[in-house]
């Protein structure tokens, strides 16, 4: 098997209660109450798109719609905002999963800020259209934190599937 380049070791299968805990985890950050700030990251959609990249088979499309849709209630917002948002999201981290996993985690970065720009674009059309407020510049460096936040959210969520180092030199893996 070719390893894709940015993969310098094999990874132990991921544990489901893990990836969930992990989406329980961001969801949980974003609805701390920190004000309205329009810059604050979307950690949920953060870890939607990385286990939507790694793990594309487990956590889908129609996962992220239901998540939109806790996050509309959460938010007050137009009922389908997130969930159309984060659909669009996990749909196109689905769509370029194999391509992405070729590069090296900060080019990957700078890979998925079209796609945090698309949703945050997305869910700022449908706000408008309902008559909503304009938030300000300070949306666009939303995307920007998210995809600086790649690197960091692949080190961690990465960590429990990393295998320890095996100092025996007869085996290859």
């Amino acid at each position: 098997m070719i390893m894709p380049r940015g993969a310098d070791q094999l990874l132990l299968p991921v544990n489901p209660l893990f990836v969930w805990v992990s989406l329980l985890v961001a969801f949980g950050l974003n609805i701390v109450p920190l004000g309205r700030n329009p810059a604050m990251p979307d950690f949920l959609a953060l870890v939607l798109v990385f286990w939507n990249v790694h793990q594309s088979r487990r956590i889908g499309v129609g996962l992220a719609f239901m998540f939109g849709l806790v996050m509309d209630v959460h938010d007050a917002a137009i009922l389908g905002q997130h969930a159309l948002a984060y659909t669009l999201l996990s749909y196109f981290a689905i769509t370029i999963h194999r391509r992405l996993l070729w590069f090296t985690v900060p080019s990957q970065a700078v890979q998925i800020l079209p796609l945090f720009l698309a949703a945050h674009a997305v869910s700022f059309i449908v706000r408008m259209f309902a008559g909503g407020m304009l938030p300000g510049w300070e949306l666009l460096l939303a995307p920007v934190f998210e995809s600086l936040l790649w690197p960091l959210a692949t080190w961690l969520l990465l960590a429990p599937q990393r295998r320890p180092p095996d100092p025996d030199q007869n085996r290859p893996l």
